[in-house]
């Protein structure tokens, strides 16, 4: 039955996904503040293989009816969550409040929702999504006979509907628009666009190896999904696999252990990696018609800024509408406050923070077929401006690599490549992890936990000058290097692609008196496709001002306890001289850029 919400008790709650965010330099309207109400629904479903119910809440304005229809908002949980958690029914709260017909569901194999965890699979978690569309157009009824006739349509069968959320519930997005068109509007907040990428990055130059496994936050997660109390929603025979692959479609479970073997054969990784693009939105981006508004967080080495920033190439390549902003919360941001002008929906900011406005934005153009402007193309946040109406910069364009580095065998960055000074250096990695860079499960949960180190004579490192003006990095850096190790080389024909050699890259901020940070926490894992050859790899997106008499340095090192490292000992030297070294590039912008 449906319960009357009154306008008092229609605070928003938490923030939206794991940190959702920030300014825009539009006229805030009124925040709206109209009653509405709550019904909860059960619908039979068809996902892929299995018939499971899908357990909803729709939201209706009280003043929303078949006379006088909406447009209406999808959402979703986060991985691990449900319809019930802060952060998702808040979202059916905040637009219902605003006009629209909210429905916000548990996804498929969490809360009290049937079927299997397929990862956001378009065959399974879209399809399945389509059929809530269904709902929402008029063509089927939820399990107790309610029907909505009372949301927007564009046609028969097609309802006027966007949707939004973040993480788990960002990807389902483009898996739903790319099995049904009649979506017209996303916002994915912090997903990912390549699994692959995702939980083993650093296949450089190379689409038949996997990268380097990113084993703490992929177990974690597996775990939350796997290491359930046997209550009745999880007993639930449409939720269940078999004994050894409990509550996960057969290919995750699958994926997770040919990972965790440590041992990726020609044979394996074929299976593994088909698996992952299956349910890699790059895979099925050519289907995505709907304008897409992406966020990503700054703070994340689970989905960090490229996965966004390649979602963003392909759409826009296609002539989809696409913009991005590039926020500072992510799944690395653990329980701290949301920076300035991100969207907290906890505090009711749609209208007053940077990237509700710009979400209001896009729904009002794409769902309302209102005239007015979405926003920059591109925006990041700058966690140095102190003014909260000025964080974000803006720009009509992504970041083009503009300054160049050189790795001088003295271990110096240099400007030009006359300054390199003939050298070589070597490092060799232990049994064990002797770098750190964060522990992802004390850092999701706001925890503390070490500082991050590198061992002596397991890393080498370059360091700049110290800049005379301050420096700002807006994009991702990319490294190009040569490595000598007779080792790797002896190795890496093996047929088995965890005998290559593995090395990790990453930035520091060096202050003045000789403290250093690793910007953002963020490493770039990799697996180098041949010890014989130059290879590139490209660091994970950042926003970064070295303020003035800081210095930059470029660190690789031969683990990281975070990640799988290298079977067996393999040292490696790095060889500079003058006309033959690596090189270093920054996306360097101007610290003027508007907003």
């Amino acid at each position: 039955m449906s319960r009357r919400v009154p306008r008092s008790r229609a605070a928003l709650s938490l923030a939206l996904g794991a940190a959702l965010a920030t300014p825009l330099t539009l006229t805030a309207p009124a925040a709206a503040t109209g009653p509405y109400t709550v019904t909860p629904l059960k619908f039979t479903v068809r996902a892929g293989e299995r018939t499971c119910t899908i357990d909803a809440d729709l939201y209706r304005p009280a003043d929303v009816n078949h006379a006088h229809p909406a447009p209406a908002v999808i959402a979703t949980n986060g991985f691990g969550g449900s319809k019930n958690e802060g952060a998702t029914d808040a979202v059916g709260r905040a637009f219902a409040r605003r006009g629209y017909v909210s429905l916000v569901y548990s996804g498929l194999g969490f809360g009290k929702s049937g079927c299997l965890i397929s990862l956001d699979a378009p065959e399974i978690d879209g399809r399945a999504a389509s059929q809530l569309v269904d709902f929402l157009a008029g063509k089927r009824a939820a399990d107790d006979g309610t029907r909505a006739d009372f949301v927007t349509r564009d046609g028969p069968g097609d309802p006027r509907l966007g949707m939004i959320g973040g993480s788990y519930g960002g990807a389902v997005q483009l898996a739903t628009a790319a099995v049904d068109h009649r979506v017209d509007a996303l916002v994915p907040m912090i997903t990912w666009n390549d699994l692959a990428y995702s939980l083993a990055p650093g296949a450089v130059g190379r689409g038949d190896v996997p990268g380097v496994f990113k084993w703490q936050w992929t177990n974690g997660f597996y775990l939350v999904g796997e290491g359930r109390p046997p209550v009745a929603s999880n007993l639930d025979p449409a939720r269940i696999n078999s004994l050894t692959c409990l509550h996960f479609v057969t290919g995750a479970c699958d994926m997770v252990r040919t990972l965790n073997s440590g041992s990726y054969p020609a044979d394996r990784t074929a299976r593994l990696l088909a698996y992952e693009h299956s349910v890699s939105p790059m895979s099925y981006l050519d289907r995505v018609q709907a304008p897409t508004l992406l966020v990503q967080g700054q703070a994340d080495s689970l989905f960090n800024l490229n996965e966004a920033t390649a979602t963003y190439r392909t759409l826009k390549a296609r002539r989809t509408p696409v913009k991005l902003i590039w926020q500072a919360g992510g799944h690395s941001s653990g329980l701290t406050a949301p920076a300035p002008g991100e969207l907290d929906l906890s505090r009711d900011n749609l209208e007053t923070s940077y990237v509700g406005r710009r979400v209001l934005a896009w729904f009002d153009r794409y769902l309302r077929g209102q005239s007015v402007g979405t926003g920059p193309e591109f925006a990041y946040y700058r966690d140095w401006v102190t003014d909260p109406n000025s964080t974000y910069a803006t720009a009509d364009r992504l970041p083009a690599l503009t300054r160049t580095l050189y790795l001088s065998g003295d271990g110096r960055l240099v400007g030009h490549p006359g300054d390199v000074v003939r050298g070589s250096r070597t490092y060799t990695n232990g049994p064990n992890p002797t770098s750190h860079s964060e522990n992802a499960a004390a850092t999701g949960a706001g925890l503390p936990a070490p500082a991050p180190y590198d061992t002596r004579g397991t890393y080498l490192a370059w360091t700049g000058a110290p800049f005379g003006a301050a420096v700002d990095v807006a994009g991702a850096p990319r490294a190009t290097l040569r490595v000598v190790s007779p080792e790797a080389e002896r190795t890496q024909g093996s047929g088995n692609a965890a005998d290559r050699l593995v090395l990790f890259a990453k930035l520091y901020d060096v202050a003045p008196d000789g403290t250093q940070t690793l910007v953002h926490g963020l490493v770039a894992p990799v697996r180098v496709p041949d010890a014989t050859r130059t290879f590139t790899v490209t660091l994970p997106g950042i926003v970064h001002r070295y303020p003035q008499g800081h210095r930059l340095r470029f660190v690789i090192a031969a683990s990281d306890d975070a990640y799988f490292g290298n079977r067996g000992v393999k040292p490696v030297t790095v060889i500079s001289a003058p006309g033959d070294t690596g090189v270093l590039q920054l996306p360097v912008v101007d610290g003027r850029a508007r907003r």
